[in-house]
């Protein structure tokens, strides 16, 4: 039996050994001291902190300053907290190696920083495009948004679900993507979906459009599986600094664009091309298809509204929440002329398929209640952040490598020497970065000369992680 106490009380964490020293006042000490019990493996992932009283009287300070440290040590991602579950050290939170603790050093040139062994166990660092920081979901706005949406939800919403998506959805985002992306709509025009992968097997697979398809030279792989799985045909157009090259559309019925920042490689569709796609799809026929995957992330103060704004009737507008929220909500929509709206929804089924109802109206609350919007500035400001810690990293310690596509967006495009692209995909390997480089986003029958780059992901990583991050891609990039 005493055994059974002492283990438990070990395991919640009920004494706790810190030294709080150094500048900065008792609340830095403490801050500094966790992270280094954290960094150090004597904290680890999903230990039970002590409460704000118990600490506080150990250490001999205030019970604000311990509340104050461990809410900070939150938002950066070291910790999480949890009603009636206490303070934990977050999963997933890494040791750093013994001889890189309290260091000091500052970065060296990329050239001369010593290589290390590969990762074991797979890599220290997510520089992998695509996923938001899964740490700064915000937890509390959800959840008041769901217990708001589940207690005033009518019984009917526990029954067979609509096709189209619940109409209190499909009622924000009108209101929203009009005043956010430019797109002009309705709710009848709306369909909800479970994301772009599902958007495209709702259309392609069910028969509902057909091919051959013009697609940009360097996109998603995984997207052109879909389509060729449905037996669609790609048609690769070319890519410049404008853009995907949309005087080269011929016969296809429709053509599929990243035009607010094209992916992977960065920048938006000129106004002269958007205007001309739009005149192509007029004049044969045509059917633009927009991906709007990362459209509210734009830092530069130039706005870049929707193509389907242009022209309602001659654009499919898709967008998620997969990089606004995160890729866990599995929610999407698809803005649909008219005259594709019945054939849309016959090949979803009479039932909802996919998108969880009580989501569907947790997310309308989150619009219609402003907490989105200001989530997504809260993100747009730290992700900007990261984007400006990338580009003064290089220029202190690679500034022979270009970054590009950064006024927007995730990710950048670093551009590398020639014939370099495949060793520092490798070097990256090395130094625990995961990360793709651009070749892995080519279409293999396009006739565009090739570049070579890496894609970096600036936003997976939590706070604390991303300078570590940092130094380790200097480290693998090739030196002048």
């Amino acid at each position: 039996m005493e055994d059974s106490w002492v283990n438990s009380a070990e395991r919640i964490g009920s004494d706790l050994l810190l030294e709080l020293t150094g500048p900065g006042g008792r609340r830095a000490a403490l801050i500094r001291a966790l992270r280094e019990a954290v960094r150090s493996g004597r904290l680890t992932p999903g230990t039970r902190l002590p409460p704000y009283r118990s600490l506080a009287a150990d250490l001999g300070v205030a019970r604000n300053t311990v509340a104050d440290a461990y809410a900070e040590l939150v938002a950066e991602g070291w910790l999480t907290a949890r009603q009636g579950s206490g303070t934990r050290v977050a999963m997933g939170v890494p040791p750093v190696p013994s001889r890189q603790r309290g260091s000091t050093e500052p970065l060296r040139p990329a050239a001369r920083l010593p290589k290390k062994t590969p990762a074991r166990g797979g890599p220290r660092h997510n520089l992998v495009q695509g996923t938001p920081d899964p740490s700064a979901f915000p937890r509390t706005a959800w959840l008041a948004s769901y217990r708001r949406a589940l207690q005033q939800a009518p019984s009917e919403v526990f029954g067979p679900g609509d096709p189209a998506g619940r109409v209190e959805l499909r009622v924000a985002l009108t209101e929203y993507l009009a005043r956010a992306r430019g797109v002009r709509t309705e709710p009848g025009r709306i369909v909800i979906c479970s994301g772009f992968a599902h958007a495209l097997r709702l259309l392609f697979a069910g028969g509902v459009l057909r091919g051959p398809l013009a697609v940009e030279a360097y996109g998603l792989g995984f997207h052109r599986d879909i389509l060729a799985a449905a037996g669609v045909r790609t048609v690769p157009l070319p890519l410049d600094e404008h853009g995907a090259r949309v005087e080269r559309l011929r016969r296809e019925r429709a053509v599929l664009l990243t035009p607010a920042h094209q992916f992977p490689t960065g920048g938006p569709l000129h106004a002269s091309r958007r205007t001309a796609v739009i005149d192509w799809a007029r004049s044969r026929g045509g059917l633009v298809l927009e991906d709007d995957y990362d459209g509210e992330f734009r830092y530069d103060r130039k706005p870049v509204g929707a193509v389907q704004g242009l022209d309602p009737e001659h654009v499919i507008h898709i967008g998620s929440v997969s990089k606004s929220l995160s890729p866990a909500v599995r929610l999407g929509w698809m803005v649909l002329p008219e005259r594709y709206v019945d054939a849309v929804l016959a090949v979803k089924g009479e039932r909802e398929a996919w998108a969880s109802v009580l989501d569907q109206l947790a997310l309308a609350d989150l619009v219609v209640s402003g907490a989105y919007d200001r989530h997504v500035r809260r993100m747009r400001q730290r992700y900007r952040g990261r984007r400006d810690r990338l580009v003064a990293a290089l220029a202190a310690h690679a500034p022979h490598i270009e970054a590009t596509g950064i006024a927007a967006g995730l990710h950048a495009v670093l551009r590398l020497p020639p014939g370099t692209e495949a060793s520092t995909v490798k070097a990256a390997t090395w130094q625990g970065i995961a990360l793709d480089g651009l070749a892995a986003f080519r279409h293999p029958r396009t006739d565009m000369p090739a570049a070579d780059g890496i894609v970096v992901g600036y936003a997976t990583p939590s706070e604390h992680a991303y300078g570590p991050a940092l130094e380790a891609l200097c480290r693998a990039l090739p030196p002048t």
